[in-house]
């Protein structure tokens, strides 16, 4: 198995966890918030895939799914729109509201489908192509991969988490 095999079959599994996550929910339950500082499944699953988004863009050299399809303007959130919620204080988190849970999971299909264009298309040296110097020792391709996969399944555990709180049994 290839390296980008590994990889494929990890985003394969962020998907298929975060329509578990986001499936059948009602907006007011996406966008509940089990705490006052708490994240809601909405703001979870846009910030994971926002961070995707981002980082596959960056590494690849294109423009975000964000951007180019429209997805900015279909969220209309009340935020910057180059904004990937890192960082995000509690006001910024309760301003990701979204319509349905097919707006959340359109957007993560799209970028999910991008990823697995760019991954697909790597060859194994192109894994260690440096794309971020600002760091010791410099960030290859390789380890930026594996770093948003990483913060996708986090994210998308605390999504799954969540749905429980605010759905109850």
């Amino acid at each position: 198995m290839l390296a980008k095999d590994i990889l494929i079959d990890g985003f394969g599994r962020v998907r298929e966890e975060v329509h578990a996550a986001v499936g059948g929910l009602a907006p007011e339950v996406l966008d509940a918030r089990p705490g006052e500082g708490a994240n809601s499944v909405s703001w979870l699953v846009w910030h994971l895939t926002r961070i995707q988004d981002d980082h596959v863009a960056d590494a690849a050299g294109t423009e975000q799914v964000w951007l180019t399809g429209d997805w900015a303007e279909r969220f209309a959130l009340d935020l910057p729109r180059g904004d990937t919620g890192y960082g995000h204080t509690s006001a910024q988190v309760a301003r990701v509201r979204v319509e349905s849970g097919d707006l959340l999971l359109g957007y993560h299909d799209a970028v999910h489908e991008r990823t697995l264009d760019y991954i697909g298309g790597l060859a194994a040296h192109d894994f260690e192509r440096i794309v971020d110097e600002r760091w010791d020792p410099p960030v290859t391709l390789g380890v930026r991969l594996v770093s948003v996969l990483s913060d996708d399944l986090q994210h998308v555990g605390q999504a799954a988490y969540v749905r429980g709180l605010v759905q109850g049994p």
